[in-house]
């Protein structure tokens, strides 16, 4: 299984370079479509780095905001990075095109921070787990579309032991509802315990239970789960990518950038953070439960 991160960072530090000379030059997404004759959507996928570039069409937006011929050159040579596929691209529709940004941010991360009230996190389901999840959530699916998923979903796991680049750090809070929930057969989620318990052993991972006794809590605001994505540094020790929040729906995908949203979720999790279960009393815990389920 390949590991290396597609076009998905190029593309969205392409689309903040543009939007800021857009924005530097005072002109409108409107008026920039009419110029060139492209339709705003289009500006719009561009700025938000959900679509690749050609150098000819980054020539031509440079051109209209005034850019430096220095700038121009930099920017056409990142539209070149835009055209890499990962390797989730060769399942075809498996995943939703608003899914498929978050798997290339997941692969480009150096840490990811996840609350989960609901469901075991897909980068720690066992297969059978996962096949009950889209079996019940995504029940307009095929058996072929549901095997199709799950293997995306199985693929995606292979960051938490990748050596180039590194692989992330990976900390899980998950709600003690998740390990009471069972999908399907008691066996299924037996096995998945064990899995859970298994992978929180891992060096570059942490997870964490935040146990019923706590009662109300602050994250239970947040209608779900959410995950926060940190980037790694350049060489000069600049984030390669701002942090970002992802916020998943039932029809599509929240991705929150403002440092005020960002800060809004950090707050959160460092209350869950503080809540929560010691890595040794969560696995205790994960493991008792376990035991429960008939084998």
């Amino acid at each position: 299984m390949r590991a290396e991160v597609d076009s998905t960072v190029p593309r969205r530090q392409l689309g903040r370079h543009l939007r800021q000379l857009r924005e530097e030059a005072r002109l409108t997404i409107k008026v920039v479509s009419a110029t060139l004759r492209w339709s705003s959507p289009k500006i719009w996928r561009i700025e938000s780095g959900a679509t690749s570039m050609r150098s000819p069409d980054v020539e031509a937006m440079c051109r209209i905001y005034g850019a430096t011929p220095e700038m121009t050159e930099a920017l056409t040579g990142l539209a070149k990075e835009t055209k890499a596929r990962g390797w989730w691209h060769c399942y075809g529709d498996a995943i939703p095109e608003w899914f498929e940004l978050y798997v290339g941010l997941e692969a480009a991360a150096s840490h990811l921070r996840m609350y989960e009230p609901h469901f075991v996190p897909g980068l720690m389901q066992t297969e059978a787990y996962a096949s009950e999840v889209f079996r019940i959530g995504s029940p307009e699916l095929g058996p072929a579309e549901r095997e199709r998923a799950v293997r995306v979903r199985l693929g995606r796991q292979a960051i938490l032991s990748r050596r180039h680049p590194p692989a992330p750090q990976l900390s899980v809070i998950l709600d003690e509802a998740v390990l009471r929930r069972a999908p399907g057969a008691s066996s299924i989620m037996r096995e998945q315990l064990r899995q859970l318990a298994a992978v929180g052993q891992r060096s570059n991972v942490s997870v964490r239970i935040l146990p019923f006794s706590v009662g109300l809590y602050r994250a239970e605001r947040a209608n779900g789960g959410f995950a926060i994505l940190d980037f790694p540094k350049d060489g000069i020790g600049r984030r390669t990518e701002p942090p970002i929040v992802y916020s998943e729906g039932l029809t599509g995908a929240l991705y929150l950038e403002k440092p005020h949203e960002v800060e809004a979720h950090v707050a959160v999790w460092r209350d869950i953070e503080e809540d929560s279960l010691t890595e040794a009393q969560s696995r205790d815990l994960i493991e008792s439960i376990a035991e429960e389920c008939p084998a």
